[in-house]
């Protein structure tokens, strides 16, 4: 092209010019296209040297591709000018449309900034537009504009030097290098953004392989967990259906994976555990309660729950881990009974007998008899000055409203005669004769007395009354709902059960039973009713022969 004048361009230029555009637009990477775009200034435009000069994400320019001089291209390849350099080069010197001419004249100024840069001196010009070799020609390259706007970001710069014709460029000469650096720029864009997009497809392999390994590990995991392991869906109509089990814990349970997919943990839990599972926080709740075996039976087991989101804003799930605890919480549930009951008998103890006494009564800062002494004839609550609502039961009780809950207050029979009132009777037990035993037969007989006074105590008592060993030789029985008459009738029925023979080392042996029968009612501690019972108790010892007080 540098032999040809203007405008008379051949055909042949063209072409030449037309393959290096397509050479640059089909190079493979954006380095492969950085270098096509520097040669082809070189095979296609005529100039002897090439500079691509490259915007970095921080500003700077670095040199990024060379053509023409080895030398100099090791020499400058990879070195970086800064930004405010190069934006003083491009508003410096003549501006030939886009293009950029700084003539020697004036690019001493330049010589000793940080741009990057290769040039030799050498005579002034022998005609007007003769090339010197300290002459500057730059190329800017912008991003292509939004119609109708300005040009685009710049992303690089063409640096060009040393003309094969020894000339200025001509106005074709700047048209076609102002032509090939907007191509160039269209290029280079297109390359990066090919190279973002295939680091991006990397990425995406990348987190693609490392999802399906994490999904693969998640189901080993699951499937071969020790423990049970559930998914179930969380929130909509299905809210907790299960969706997935492992095997360990179709095995735990007895069921199925077919059949534990028709069902919630709701329909497995124990009736008594259904508050408890409602209480456990659906978000990283834990619980230990009771699930149903397929064989009716049920087992202890800990739940321990958490979410799991299946996207981003897609649905989530409920992971739940099930570990079975049956054998801790026998062993719990064994220390817990062996603290409340007799080692002996396996009655509960005085602890035990204790709680459960005050578990009826409420302790009240007024005597409940000013209660009692309401008027029944109301027919509806009557209120205290604290709020508390009152109502009359027949029978004597009195039920207590406070906020949600309520309490059944106990009431005793006032009268000694029998008036119909029912309360809760406490009858306490001593044993007539036991410590003859002992000292005649040895402790090991009256080890077995006591056991067989405490099975008949317990085979004569109604379903839901407490039978206790309080110590050594003394029992006391509560019997809620019971007359004074029923009292008797009861105290009756336990002496005639006790006084028959029992055997004991091989030997048959017989002991009595003295009864004090006392009347629970609230505003009494505990103590206070079993102190009153066992006073009883006494009255009735002395009250009755020696000779009576066991039948032999």
């Amino acid at each position: 092209m540098e032999t040809e004048s203007e405008p008379y361009v051949r055909l042949g230029t063209l072409r030449q010019l037309h393959e290096v555009m397509a050479d640059m637009n089909t190079a493979r990477s954006l380095a492969d296209t950085l270098q096509t775009v520097a040669d082809g200034v070189v095979n296609g435009l005529g100039y002897e040297l090439a500079c691509v000069n490259l915007v970095r994400p921080d500003g700077d320019l670095v040199v990024a591709a060379f053509a023409g001089n080895p030398a100099a291209e090791a020499l400058i390849t990879g070195r970086v000018g800064s930004r405010e350099s190069w934006e003083r080069r491009l508003s410096m010197g003549e501006h030939w449309g886009d293009l950029v001419f700084i003539p020697h004249t004036e690019g001493w100024i330049l010589d000793d900034d940080d741009v990057p840069q290769w040039y030799t001196d050498g005579p002034a010009p022998r005609f007007e537009d003769e090339w010197h070799p300290s002459d500057r020609l730059f190329a800017p390259m912008y991003t292509p504009a939004a119609p109708g706007g300005s040009c685009g970001e710049l992303i690089g710069v063409l640096s060009v030097d040393r003309p094969r014709n020894g000339r200025r460029p001509g106005a074709w000469g700047r048209e076609a290098l102002q032509m090939y650096a907007f191509q160039a720029a269209i290029a280079i864009s297109n390359a990066r953004l090919r190279a973002n997009m295939q680091r991006a497809l990397v990425r995406l392999e990348r987190d693609q392989q490392a999802l399906r390994a994490s999904e693969e590990s998640f189901r080993q995991a699951f499937e071969y967990a020790p423990s049970g392991m559930a998914i179930a869906e969380m929130g909509g109509d299905q809210h907790g259906r299960i969706l997935r089990t492992n095997d360990a814990l179709c095995r735990l349970l007895g069921r199925p994976a077919s059949a534990m997919r028709r069902y919630a943990f709701s329909d497995l839990v124990h009736p008594e555990d259904i508050g408890t599972l409602l209480r456990t926080s659906a978000e990283g709740g834990r619980a230990e309660l009771r699930l149903g075996r397929r064989d009716g039976t049920y087992v202890w087991v800990s739940l321990r729950n958490s979410v799991v989101a299946d996207a981003a804003d897609g649905p989530r799930f409920l992971l739940t881990h099930v570990e079975d605890i049956e054998d801790r919480k026998r062993r719990e549930l064994q220390l817990a009974h062996r603290a409340s009951h007799d080692s002996l008998t396996g009655l509960p103890n005085s602890a035990e007998l204790r709680s459960r006494l005050s578990s009826r009564l409420c302790q009240r800062a007024g005597h409940p008899g000013a209660l009692e002494s309401l008027d029944a004839a109301y027919g509806h609550p009557v209120y205290d000055a604290g709020g508390h609502g009152f109502d009359f039961r027949p029978g004597g009780g009195v039920e207590v409203f406070d906020g949600f809950d309520h309490h059944v207050h106990t009431a005793a029979p006032e009268s000694e005669r029998d008036d119909g009132t029912k309360g809760l009777a406490v009858l306490f037990c001593d044993l007539d004769g036991f410590k003859s035993i002992n000292d005649r037969f040895g402790h090991n007989a009256g080890d077995a007395v006591l056991i067989e006074v405490a099975r008949r105590l317990s085979r004569a008592v109604r379903d839901g009354d407490t039978v206790a060993r309080l110590g050594g030789d003394e029992f006391v029985i509560l019997a809620d709902g019971l007359g004074r008459a029923d009292a008797a009738d009861l105290a009756v029925r336990l002496r005639n059960e006790i006084i028959q023979p029992i055997r004991a080392e091989g030997r048959a042996v017989r002991v009595g039973a003295s009864f004090g029968i006392g009347w629970a009612h609230c505003g009494m501690t505990a103590d206070e009713v079993l102190k009153s019972a066992d006073e009883r108790m006494y009255v009735e010892k002395r009250s009755r022969p020696k000779q009576h007080r066991r039948a032999g």
